[in-house]
């Protein structure tokens, strides 16, 4: 099963991550939440920057590998 983790357009250019919540890249984004959707489409996942997740008081989803 595929994963999207940044929307298209998103650069991937060095190691930062996106932040969904503020809409940018961000060198502390982690998954806070995994978003299944219908039709079979790949689920996504949802990341949050460490100042964002502070601020919203969200916690880093555990992924087990």
């Amino acid at each position: 099963m595929d994963l999207v983790t940044r929307p298209s357009g998103a650069s991937e250019a060095g190691q930062s991550g996106f932040c969904h919540l503020h809409g940018g890249e961000s060198a502390t984004a982690e998954v806070i939440q995994i978003v299944e959707r219908p039709s079979g489409a790949a689920p996504y996942a949802l990341s949050a920057c460490a100042p964002c997740r502070k601020e919203r008081g969200l916690a880093v989803l555990a992924v087990a590998a």
